[in-house]
């Protein structure tokens, strides 16, 4: 499975929830569309802590050259 960007998961999420706030989805899709919902999330979230990681790193590094 091909890495998913965080803006693309995110327009995915938003699309998601738009269209259940909407009363869009049929039910049979609902549980579907929440699973998917949920995988997002979790890409989502990882990215942000693989992020926030990265950029203490550089930070403690550019500490370290002062």
């Amino acid at each position: 499975m091909a890495e998913v960007k965080y803006s693309q998961a995110m327009k995915k999420l938003t699309d998601i929830i738009s269209q259940i706030e909407n009363e869009d989805i049929d039910v049979d899709e609902l549980s579907k569309k929440v699973k998917e919902a949920v995988g997002l999330i979790k890409v989502c979230k990882d990215k942000i802590e693989k992020a926030e990681l990265d950029v203490k790193s550089i930070v403690e590094a550019f500490e370290k050259g002062k």
